[in-house]
């Protein structure tokens, strides 16, 4: 049976979600993050030497990283329609959001978080430089780059209900999560009407609800 080694206030609570759209059973492994630096613990390291969060464990295989574990479950378990036909347009457009998702977002909400909280941990002395490359870097660089995918998810969320079309994805479950960042870091607010919307979807449907009680309500680091 897979067991989710899961952080809170991490990418796992996606696996969780996957599990329960396919109705598979598994474990969980619960993991708190450090209160003082707010990374995993070193019991992680132990499973895999990388020790990031998701990772599933299933007999001898030790795996990490979204999309791979994505890929291992639908080859497990059957994708049950959560996949779209090769060949279609809806393909297309899931391959895009699946793999921007983890290619292309989370190092840009994450860049942009590690510069945030450089701010508080660097010397007193260095703070209002620290404070300022933290400002120039968001300014010219991760801001602006997020904008530009925000619009391509605002434009896309107009056209269809889920993020590959009218079906629900995989996508989804991928881009569910950085919605769900987006919301509370990155200025996903009243502007991406078609985004807010699809958050409000995505948290009607039951399993994301039984994930989340099993997680706990999902709450992503803030700045």
């Amino acid at each position: 049976m897979i067991t989710v080694h899961h952080l809170e206030k991490s990418q796992s609570i996606r696996i969780l979600w996957l599990l329960e759209e396919l109705g598979v059973d598994y474990l969980i492994q619960h993991y708190k993050r450090d209160k003082k630096t707010l990374l995993a613990p070193p019991e992680l390291r132990k499973l895999h030497r990388v020790g990031t969060s998701p990772i599933i464990t299933d007999d001898d295989v030790v795996l990490p990283e979204s999309n791979a574990i994505f890929q291992y479950i639908l080859d497990k378990h059957g994708n049950k329609g959560l996949v779209p036909q090769p060949g279609s347009a809806e393909r297309v457009r899931y391959l895009y959001w699946l793999h921007a998702a983890q290619g292309s977002i989370v190092p840009l909400m994450y860049m942009q978080l590690v510069f945030s909280r450089l701010k508080g941990r660097v010397p007193w002395p260095l703070k209002p430089a620290m404070k300022m490359v933290d400002a120039q870097t968001n300014k010219s660089f991760l801001q602006p780059k997020l904008n530009n995918i925000l619009a391509q998810i605002e434009s896309d969320l107009s056209e269809s209900t889920w993020f590959a079309g009218e079906q629900f994805s995989v996508a989804d479950i991928a881009m569910g999560y950085c919605l769900e960042v987006a919301e509370v870091r990155c200025g996903m607010d009243a502007r991406y009407p078609n985004a807010q919307s699809y958050l409000s979807r995505m948290r009607a449907r039951p399993a994301y609800k039984k994930a989340q009680e099993k997680n706990g309500v999902f709450e992503p680091l803030g700045k």
